[in-house]
């Protein structure tokens, strides 16, 4: 026995030799260090819960980018169901707003298309001209440069600009390479478009209730929040659209530039890529007016599109989101080029608007929002029939 206690004994003391050396190994680490540590293992693990949701999206990206494709078009139609459900009933004010949503885009299309196909084998004599002028211009002008420098400069920039548009449209989150791809995003995007504005109550209902009881009223008024940045964002960049398409559109129509309505159509629809759409569009509104009618209707062209897209980034943006959209510019930037490089043109298209939510939605949960609740207002999609008691008692 006495062994055996002994054992005990040299067992207990050298347990506590080991504390009192790793206590001691503890004590010689620098606090900064073991902070930094700290917050380093963190960032570790959310960076991999980031990847891992990441990758989720990614390989459910024929199913995520229709569901965020229909969230946007609904916050985009939603002023116009809202005026039409105050005076009728809610499948008629459904089926009355997708046909006149139909309408406007079908014939915007039509218009950009009819003109195109008019007018598309003068612009393109016209564009081969120019480009003959301006070759002649490079090679005879003050630059002097050689018919071999000139070929090499075009292959490199063709070549450059190929890249960029495989990696816009072969992005990690590209909705698909074959037509059935895209057709079936097309209907899927459509059929839950149509639900959300039928039943969007329910819907918003059932994911509340996925959470535990004592969270939400957090997810719920978070969401609310949030739903209506996204309602903010789609009116501003509406408006912001049309009023650049008009501009733009008008502006070259003044200048004798062909294919002015199309321009306006291309220029409204790449309104809601921020900043890498209204580049494209007003670079393509430059190139015409040069190609077609001279440098010097090519400069005010592009004195116009500078025009409107300074009114645009200083005055109509900043004035127009008001205090519901609180996203610097710079974050607008890094999260158009981030979503680009992750997703494609899916990725720029959703970034800001997805920025803005999450935005929204972290200030209401760190402010504890939730404990001063406001009555629903006339933008809030998935609530505004259901009490606020029963809500979370649900």
């Amino acid at each position: 026995m006495s062994g055996t206690d002994d054992k005990s004994r040299n067992g207990f003391f050298d347990s506590l030799r080991a504390r009192t050396v790793s206590t001691d190994v503890s004590g010689t680490v620098p606090r900064g260090l073991k902070v930094a540590t700290a917050y380093a293992w963190r960032f570790l693990v959310l960076a991999a819960a980031i990847a891992v949701i990441i990758w989720i999206v990614i390989q459910l990206r024929l199913l995520i980018i229709p569901l965020l494709a229909a969230i946007l078009i609904t916050a985009l139609v939603w002023p116009l169901f809202t005026l039409l459900l105050r005076r009728l009933p809610r499948w008629l004010s459904l089926i009355l707003t997708l046909l006149l949503t139909i309408a406007v885009i079908g014939g915007l299309l039509w218009v950009a298309i009819w003109q195109i196909t008019r007018d598309a084998a003068s612009v393109r004599d016209r564009t081969v001209a120019g480009i003959g002028q301006f070759r002649d211009y490079l090679i005879d002008g003050p630059l002097h440069l050689t018919g071999r420098e000139i070929d090499d400069g075009v292959r490199q920039a063709f070549g450059l600009v190929q890249e960029q548009a495989q990696l816009l449209w072969s992005g990690a989150l590209a909705i698909g390479s074959t037509l059935g791809h895209v057709a079936t995003g097309i209907l899927l995007t459509l059929f839950i478009l149509i639900c959300v504005l039928a039943d969007g109550g329910g819907i918003w209902r059932w994911v509340v209730r996925l959470f535990p009881k004592r969270a939400r009223a957090a997810v719920d008024g978070a969401g609310r929040a949030g739903w209506r940045t996204v309602i903010t964002y789609a009116r501003t960049q509406l408006l912001v659209a049309t009023i650049d398409a008009i501009g733009i559109g008008v502006g070259a129509a003044l200048l004798g530039v062909p294919l002015a309505a199309p321009i306006g159509v291309l220029v409204f629809l790449g309104a809601f890529i921020p900043f890498v759409g209204a580049v494209l569009t007003g670079a393509l509104a430059v190139f015409l007016a040069l190609v077609y009618n001279g440098p010097w209707i090519a400069l005010w062209m592009l004195v116009i599109v500078l025009g409107v897209q300074q009114i645009e980034g200083h005055i109509l943006q900043p004035l127009l989101m008001g205090a519901a959209v609180k996203v610097h510019p710079l974050a607008v930037v890094l999260a158009v080029a981030g979503g680009a490089m992750i997703a494609g043109i899916a990725g720029a298209v959703f970034a800001v608007p997805m920025a803005a939510f999450v935005n929204v939605v972290w200030l209401y949960l760190s402010r504890r929002g939730w404990e001063r609740p406001v009555d629903p207002g006339p933008d809030d999609l998935i609530w505004s029939t259901v009490p606020r008691n029963r809500r979370m008692t649900a």
